[in-house]
This record gives C-alpha cells, structure tokens and sequence, in this order.
C-alpha cells in the first residue's frame, strides 16, 4: 500500500469530473498498520499531502494523522469488515452513474469490461444519510461479492485490490452507465448471460494483465 496512491487516485477523479470540490472519499487498507488510511474531510485533492491522511483502526480509532477523516470512514470501515479481499475504496459522485442511483436504477450486465471487473450488475443500496451505520451496512448488503454498488441518491462505490482498482472499477462504471443511459434511448440493452458474466469474470481475475 502506497499513501502516494491514494493521492493521485485523488487527483484523477476531480480531472475526470467523477467529484465536484471536495466531495468524494478514498482509502487503502494497510496490512503493515492493521488499519486503513483514508483521506480528510473536505479538504482539496490538488492540495492533499500524504500528510493529511489520516490511518484509522477498523473500529475506527485513529491511529496516525492530525486531520479529521472523511465523514463516510464508516462505509470504508465496514466494507474491510465484511470484505478481507477488498484493499482499496473510492466513493465518487460521477454523472452517469449518479443519475442510475438517484433513479434508483440497477446497473445492468450488459458490457464485457462491466461485468469482469465487478462481477455482474452493479446494485442500488437503500437510501440512507450520508456517514451513517445504516448507509454502510446497506452499501456492504447490496455489494456482496462484486465490486461496485450504488448509494442512491448519493453516488457510486467501487472496491478493488488496491486503489488503483478500485479507481477502475469506478471508471468502467461510469462509462457503462452511460452506454446504459444511451442504449435505453435505442430502445434497450441485450444483456449477457449469467453463464457468460460468471466465465468472464473467473477470467478477469485469473488471467487478465500481465
């Protein structure tokens, strides 16, 4: 785990339009530390240091760091909890996928690249306030095994093995989501099968990359 990871990951999604200002979160989990280190609260992603980050135990004790952790530390907190494999978090309230979670819409398997890196269609977690228990137990439901869930009314969570996938997650999201919203005006998606989600996924986590 590299803090400096969760910094440019920072930077990529206020580039990419995925967050206005300062919304949005991001944590990586550090085995070294027993913890997570996650960004602060309300603070600028051009302006971030390693610095301000902020390491939290999984009960949320903080560990190291003088800042205040995001307000969402108990949706990253209880994604660890439920999920070992998961290592990296980024929260985003990128367009496409937003408009999904304030409609309330699931986010069909329709696109290979969808469906391999989260595992099938991305699901809508009941809404909840922001920084609450109930947010990040109904996120962690709605999750399950796969690799992005919608907040609805709020936005999109991807996990991954590292922030860096957990940011792809997030992008491959966002793309789908607009194919969604565009195909739907073309009279809607032909989604793929089960058998094929299931054998794309297995390779992706496979054999995918070098």
């Amino acid at each position: 785990m590299e803090k400096r990871d969760i910094i440019a990951a920072g930077r990529k999604i206020v580039e990419s339009g995925m967050v206005a200002g300062t919304w949005g979160n991001i944590s990586a989990w550090d085995s070294s530390r027993d913890g997570y280190w996650i960004t602060p609260s309300g603070m600028d992603y051009f302006a971030l240091r390693e610095e301000d980050l902020v390491l939290l135990s999984i009960g949320n004790v903080v560990l190291e760091g003088s800042r205040k952790p995001s307000s969402e530390l108990l949706l990253h907190a209880e994604i660890y909890k439920q999920r070992p494999d998961v290592k990296g978090i980024v929260h985003t309230h990128s367009p496409y996928a937003t408009a999904h979670a304030v409609s309330r819409v699931p986010l069909p398997g329709m696109v290979e690249d969808l469906v391999m890196i989260v595992g099938g269609q991305v699901e809508v977690a009941p809404y909840c306030l922001p920084g609450t228990l109930q947010l990040a137990e109904g996120a962690v439901n709605a999750l399950q095994e796969r690799c992005a869930v919608l907040l609805a009314n709020h936005g999109l969570v991807g996990v991954g093995s590292s922030v860096e996938e957990a940011l792809k997650v997030c992008q491959v999201v966002e793309k789908s989501a607009q194919i969604h919203i565009m195909s739907r005006l073309l009279g809607g998606p032909a989604l793929l099968s089960q058998e094929d989600i299931q054998l794309m996924c297995r390779s992706y986590r496979q054999s995918y990359g070098q």
